[in-house]
This record gives C-alpha cells, sequence and structure tokens, in this order.
C-alpha cells in the first residue's frame, strides 16, 4: 500500500508540468503574425458610392476596377483629342490610393510617338484621374492602407 501511495505521489508530482502554459513573447507573437499577413492583398478594395451593394471580396474589387475604367473613359471622352495620324498604343497609369481615400498619379508612362501627337496628354490623363473621389480607401486588417495600381489606357485613333 506504501508503494501504491508512493508511486501516485511522485507521478502527481511529476505531471505539473504538462499543466504550465507556454508564455509566448510579444516578440515571437508578431514575428509568427508577420508571416501569416499576405501584404501584396488587401482584405477590402477602395470603394465608390456606387459598390456599396457589393457583398463579397472579388466582387467589390470587380466594381471598383469597372468604375474606375467607366469614369477615366467618360473623363477623357470629353477631351477635344485629336491626332494627325492613326494610332493604337497602350500608356500606363501608376497611381496610389492613400489612406485617406486621395487618388495621386505617380506615373504616366507616353509612347515618343503618342506623345508627339498628344503632347499634353500625360497631364490630362493625371489631371482627370487626381479628380475622381472615392468613397473609402483599401483595408487591411481594419486599417485603411496605402494602395498602388497600374493601369492600361488604349490610345486608338483613326
Amino acid at each position: 500500500m506504501r508503494i501504491t501511495l508512493l508511486f501516485i505521489l511522485v507521478l502527481s508530482a511529476s505531471s505539473c508540468q504538462y499543466f504550465d502554459t507556454e508564455k509566448i513573447s510579444a516578440e515571437t507573437f508578431y514575428e509568427e503574425e508577420i508571416k501569416t499577413i499576405n501584404l501584396h492583398e488587401v482584405d477590402a478594395y477602395p470603394a465608390f458610392q456606387e459598390c456599396e451593394s457589393a457583398i463579397e471580396k472579388e466582387e467589390k474589387r470587380l466594381c471598383f476596377e469597372n468604375e474606375l475604367t467607366a469614369r477615366i473613359a467618360q473623363s477623357l471622352s470629353r477631351e477635344s483629342l485629336k491626332a494627325i495620324h492613326t494610332l493604337k498604343d497602350t500608356i500606363w497609369v501608376n497611381f496610389s490610393i492613400s489612406e485617406t481615400a486621395k487618388i495621386e498619379v505617380i506615373d504616366v508612362k507616353v509612347d515618343s510617338l503618342v506623345h508627339l501627337e498628344f503632347p499634353k496628354l500625360h497631364a490630362t490623363v493625371a489631371q482627370k484621374i487626381d479628380s475622381i473621389v472615392l468613397k473609402a480607401p483599401a483595408y487591411k486588417r481594419g486599417i485603411p492602407v496605402r494602395t498602388n495600381f497600374s493601369l492600361p489606357i488604349v490610345i486608338k485613333t483613326e
């Protein structure tokens, strides 16, 4: 009986380590959390007023892209740009959307032939894009974040 009691006492004293919880430092937790975050993707895309009804992330992204493209096309179609030569080229507009939902054009890459036909195209495109008003910026984990985009614009004249 004493041996059984002694065995139970030793067993219970040595099993306390199974009840200890492992403490994780804040740095370790931060490093592990950073590994799980995909910094190349946002949780919610920037939004226009017209995209409020979209529920799914992919639906919101498509709405944002379509609305942005439509607004740029509409504002550029109002310009009276006339070319002497027939052109079919693509210009690339790099822009960012700030945490406060302000659009800022970073760069407009225009081919030299397009630049010869439309010398003020760079400034016109930048002005039109900068004037677009968004309702909300992009969000990552509930925090507004800056996002960068590249947008191709096809220039076609006849």
